[in-house]
């Protein structure tokens, strides 16, 4: 089962990361686990605010053979990313920010794939597997 939080202003990216931490706690994730998680739902929802003014994260429970994990997909029908590659690179920004966001979230998961065409939006899929 999954949640989806809609993301239209700042105050969903709260609703999203505290919607976020919940899960993961539920899933047993510890303390320090619960920041990266919770810092990437931050970034992934905060762009959506930023750069497409709305969209949503979804979050779910996920797993890998007996490995329990969560699963966070932020969707938005924005202007996408032209170069994503470019995107991930730490330092690189289209906006007022210092191009940490994406790479961050990229670094802070197991598992982070972007999906992104200029004027169909952007779907960022990532996770994050118990120990």
């Amino acid at each position: 089962m999954s949640s989806v939080v809609p993301v239209r202003r700042e105050a969903d990216v709260v609703v999203a990361r505290e919607a976020g931490r919940a899960l993961a706690a539920e899933i047993g994730f510890l303390r320090s686990s619960l920041v990266l998680v919770t810092t990437a739902i931050s970034e992934v929802a905060r762009n959506i605010v930023r750069y497409a003014g709305e969209g949503s994260v979804e979050l779910a429970r996920d797993h890998e053979g007996s490995r329990p994990g969560i699963v966070i997909v932020a969707r938005d029908a924005g202007p996408g990313i032209e170069d994503v590659q470019r995107a991930l690179q730490i330092g690189y920004s289209t906006g007022r920010g210092l191009g940490l966001g994406l790479p961050a979230c990229q670094t802070l998961m197991d598992e982070f794939d972007i999906t992104s065409n200029p004027g169909e939006g952007t779907t960022i899929v990532m996770r994050k597997w118990l120990d």
